[in-house]
């Protein structure tokens, strides 16, 4: 059996009835009290949210959850749903000895447009071939969609999973 121990601390008490106040806040307060016994603590935090899914897990792509898509040489719109978003893949670009090539994706509202990753090429030798990977999660409010854009010998590929709830709450693979 443990032994119990009173701490006399106004700092302590203060800082409890502050983030407590059903444990003494609102009236008179406890002593606070330590024991050199052990009591385990267990974490439900996943349980009661619904998600029992490792949180590296959680983002994780299956065959039914993910959309796939293709963007070469032009402007297209990836997703325009709320919430959170998993984006995944690679882009590429073909340099041209006259020409700055580039392939963007950004959030649009539909008049301002912020860019999230962005492959530029400038002019230089001809047919030589840059590619970067990508993996990016994105938060869109009502009214912003993702878009992918490229220019000529541009592209990109990737697929996209939604991770949350515009109020966060999980989407389980």
């Amino acid at each position: 059996m443990g032994s119990e121990y009173f701490i006399n601390s106004q700092e302590l008490e203060n800082k409890v009835r502050e983030l407590l106040p059903s444990q003494g806040g609102a009236g008179a307060g406890f002593d606070l009290s330590a024991s050199t016994q052990i009591i385990p603590i267990i974490d439900l935090t996943e349980s009661a949210e619904g998600s029992n899914v490792r949180q590296d897990l959680q983002t994780s792509f299956s065959l039914d959850n993910i959309t796939a898509f293709s963007i070469i040489a032009t402007t297209t719109d990836i997703v325009s749903n709320t919430g959170y978003w998993r984006v995944f893949g690679t882009s590429y670009n073909r340099m041209s000895s006259s020409a700055t090539r580039t392939a963007t994706i950004r959030v649009t509202d539909g008049i301002t447009n912020k860019n999230l990753f962005a492959n530029l090429t400038a002019a230089g030798a001809a047919n030589l071939l840059q590619t970067l990977s990508y993996d990016f999660i994105v938060k869109l409010g009502a009214g912003d969609t993702l878009q992918g854009s490229c220019t000529a010998d541009c592209g990109l590929n990737g697929a996209i999973r939604q991770i949350a709830s515009i109020d966060g709450t999980l989407i389980s693979p």
